[in-house]
């Protein structure tokens, strides 16, 4: 077959993304009633704020603003992850980051998997973070090998994706009619089924160790936990959610409210508690119930340098020593303490450029290009910047913040002490049973910033 005839894997990204986007509001109504109001809440807020929708045109967000921005499921195994990379390679999605949420009490560890170049990115943001249940976590070691043998038993990835996924890798891509069939046999791992695989009293069990634990081995496959738009006004979203019959989380993830966004600030609704059948009951028996899918909403600003985390990281932890964990009771005193300690953190992109705090893309303005030539081949990004000859805009966070990630698991999961896991995080099992190595999120944000600089330069003739 010809290379000409394959469909870019971007592509296939924005069909799979749009096709889990139609099964997850099919699969959970309550999500379409979010994506209705992120819809409201962003056309009133660009209507209202001029220039932040110059800034989103100047940037390619615009475009891509009404896309679901990610989505998040849970694995059992490392034959599971292993696969699953293989899988999102065929949509040119790769391992970003490594974050471990144990810290938090959630036993996994994670990765998310992604477009890792900003024209990719262009086309489809989408990206799924991806954790794997760390079965050693579990301290009863009867259980621990029983929730093993129960993941054993099981096939999540259907034969026809098998056989498109080795198609791909042995051809180097697929046509459309083939990445058209690799989407829907792909929907049927996400999909949600009813239908447990263990008894009432193993998922009890499992239940009683950690509710994670319970949604990875109870079940079929790795049913889609939530999918989350992107917002303009995470603030407008999270007060107006109850407005519209949706019950959001008491606390905003993330860094506070700010002039100039930064990382990552989430949200979401309290996750749906449904109708399951465990596999010792009738058909006549009433079922079970349980709780794990829910809709998040995500706002995204500035990519942080190492300099730039450091000093999040720092506001963070000052935050949560002087709070302790987040509930529905403090929810106030955390959001005042948050926003006092975030003081420190400069809130201009001025700010932000000069003490390189973010990460930031070049463009040249028409006042440079009309004079290109004629500037000094030793020129520097600061001097051109004064001389007008080009301008800046901050990198988008694509990535993900293990607390964060952490308070929103913690908080559908209804379990409102956390668990102290003393086992330390282990990045090279994670990347053995991954079969690669995860990318370095930090590397991807200077090459973006160093090819908008290249380019600069070479649209000014320097």
């Amino acid at each position: 077959m010809s290379t000409t005839d394959f469909i870019s894997p971007d592509l296939i990204r924005a069909k799979f993304s749009r096709a889990m986007s139609h099964m997850y509001r099919d699969e959970v109504p309550l999500y379409g009633d979010l994506m209705q109001l992120v819809a409201d809440v962003n056309k009133t807020t660009l209507d209202n704020n001029p220039l932040l929708n110059k800034h989103l045109i100047q940037t390619g967000e615009i475009e891509r603003l009404d896309e679901e921005r990610h989505g998040a499921i849970r694995l059992g195994t490392a034959q599971e992850l292993h696969t699953m990379r293989r899988l999102f390679s065929v949509m040119g999605m790769f391992p970003v980051g490594y974050y471990d949420l144990t810290p938090a009490g959630v036993p996994v560890h994670s990765t998310a998997f992604r477009a890792i170049h900003e024209d990719s990115l262009n086309v489809s943001p989408f990206r799924v973070f991806t954790s794997l249940l760390r079965l050693e976590l579990i301290d009863d070691a009867d259980l621990q090998k029983e929730a093993k043998e129960i993941l054993s038993q099981r096939n999540i990835f259907t034969d026809g994706a098998m056989r498109l996924i080795e198609k791909n890798e042995k051809e180097g891509g697929l046509n459309e009619a083939d990445a058209d069939a690799f989407i829907q046999e792909v929907l049927e791992t996400f999909r949600w089924h009813s239908d447990a695989t263990v008894t009432a009293a193993q998922y009890q069990s499992l239940h009683d160790q950690h509710r994670l634990i319970a949604d990875v081995v109870a079940f079929k496959g790795p049913h889609i936990n939530h999918l989350t738009p992107r917002t303009v006004d995470i603030d407008m979203v999270q007060e107006l959610m109850p407005k519209r019959g949706i019950t959001p989380k008491a606390v905003v993830e993330g860094p506070p409210a700010r002039k100039c966004p930064i990382l990552l600030r989430q949200t979401s609704f309290k996750a749906l508690q449904e109708n399951v059948r465990f596999t010792d009951q009738a058909a006549d028996e009433s079922t079970g119930n349980h709780t794990a899918r829910f809709g998040e909403i995500e706002q995204r600003g500035a990519a942080l340098t190492p300099k730039g985390r450091i000093l999040y990281d720092q506001l963070l932890n000052q935050t949560r020593a002087e709070i302790g964990a987040t509930s529905e009771s403090n929810a106030d005193q955390y959001r005042a303490a948050l926003a006092k300690h975030f003081q420190a953190f400069p809130d201009s992109y001025k700010e932000l450029h000069d003490n390189k705090l973010a990460y930031f893309a070049y463009y040249p303005t028409q006042d440079g290009i009309a004079k290109a030539g004629s500037y000094a081949a030793d020129a520097t990004i600061e001097e051109l910047i004064e001389a007008g000859a080009i301008s800046y805009e901050p990198i988008v966070y694509e990535d993900f913040l293990p607390v964060s990630a952490a308070g929103i698991f913690q908080s559908n999961l209804g379990d409102n002490a956390q668990a102290e896991y003393t086992i330390s995080s282990n990045q090279e099992e994670f990347m053995r049973d991954l079969g690669s190595k995860t990318i370095d999120e930090l590397e991807l944000y200077a090459l973006s910033q160093a090819r908008s600089w290249e380019a600069c330069k070479k649209a000014l003739a320097i």
